[in-house]
């Protein structure tokens, strides 16, 4: 199911899910008795099952969202459409593509990054310039990027923030997904032309804050279906979710501590609420512009438990919240630490709790 490539992955800070999750997706293989779409490592109910979770199989939840958004997303694979995920930042729209890649192409490093300086060259293809000056142009001389890669061995392409790509970049996208063909003009003959193989096809994400920064053509829409991913709605499933992406990271990072409950169910909370622009008593905030996401408060989570470890051997508590809070809350915005500062002096002191006296009494640690 998934290729040894005989390297050991122990000190990977973050290998890709095909890797981390091998044992499952073995599992899932060796149980699917289902129909699968041409080119499918799983059929569409084993990826579901690999992306929410088995208890029968001993399966893990990965993503924590709509699963009626995954039976979608899954359907519009097998169908000659890619799937566009959209949504603000730090809703797991990556995670979700990389599972989803995982789950029905065994790989999900074909992916392009997206950006003001992408190229179409690193998207589709690019050459080896010295072989190309000595021999001219020919297979040996080509080197493949990941939509090459992806339509020649029939597997599923991510393209990360699509729209923070110029408009003549995003269009290279337009021919391999309506006509699932790629011309080669400096090559001739069958060379020429690379058809996309049974399992090829291309998930994108983008996410809302870049909108109207080069939005995409009407043509390009059309090739895609659009799914919204969501914050996560439930506190509990939130905070459990945090708990335990904070609790892997600590470990991974040498930290023999868990992270405190308490202090997360804190932590969560600000998020929450500075996400909302209002308390859960109903009381109106004026929000930051900085996103305030899941994905965010994971990474604070972390950075609370590695400062409490290493700099006094505990787990972290809601000073270093605050102190950890200002790098996210804040960036590089003096509006931003100001609507922060407001929260903790308004907010924080009208909270009960050990942790939540402890915030409030530690708001003079804010910078500025």
């Amino acid at each position: 199911m998934t290729k040894d490539t005989g390297k050991d992955t122990t000190d990977y800070q973050r290998p890709p899910a095909e890797v981390r999750y091998a044992a499952e997706l073995e599992k899932l293989a060796q149980d699917d008795t289902a129909p699968k779409p041409p080119g499918w490592a799983l059929s569409l109910t084993a990826a579901r099952r690999f992306i929410v979770g088995d208890d029968r199989l001993g399966v893990t939840r990965k993503f924590v969202g709509d699963t009626a958004l995954i039976d979608r997303a899954l359907v519009t694979l097998a169908t000659s459409r890619g799937l566009m995920l959209v949504g603000e930042p730090g809703t797991a729209k990556s995670l979700l593509s990389e599972l989803i890649a995982a789950a029905v192409s065994s790989t999900s490093t074909l992916t392009i990054q997206g950006g003001a300086a992408t190229t179409e060259d690193q998207i589709k293809y690019s050459w080896n310039y010295a072989l190309l000056v000595s021999e001219g142009p020919s297979t040996r001389s080509l080197v493949p990027a990941p939509l090459l890669d992806g339509m020649a061995q029939g597997r599923v392409v991510r393209f990360e923030e699509i729209t923070r790509c110029p408009l003549e970049v995003q269009d290279s996208l337009l021919s391999p997904l309506s006509d699932r063909v790629m011309a080669i003009p400096e090559l001739t003959g069958p060379e020429a032309m690379v058809f996309a193989r049974d399992g090829f096809n291309v998930i994108a994400t983008a996410n809302t804050r870049d909108r109207g920064v080069n939005e995409m053509s009407a043509a390009l829409k059309r090739r895609f279906n659009f799914e919204t991913v969501f914050p996560i709605a439930d506190f509990a499933t939130e905070l459990d979710l945090v708990e335990a992406e904070a609790a892997r990271l600590l470990e991974r990072s040498g930290v023999q501590a868990p992270p405190r409950r308490d202090v997360l169910e804190v932590l969560v909370t600000t998020f929450r609420e500075l996400r909302a622009g209002t308390t859960e008593e109903g009381r109106s905030l004026d929000r930051p512009q900085a996103v305030m996401s899941t994905a965010e408060a994971v990474s604070v989570a972390h950075a609370v438990g590695v400062r409490g470890w290493f700099l006094r051997g505990e787990p972290g508590g809601a000073a270093d919240i605050v102190e950890c809070l200002a790098g996210t809350a804040a960036k590089d915005s003096a509006d931003d630490l100001t609507r922060l500062r407001r929260y903790l002096e308004q907010q924080a002191s009208r909270r009960k709790g050990e942790q939540w006296k402890a915030l409030h009494a530690a708001r003079h640690l804010l910078p500025g």
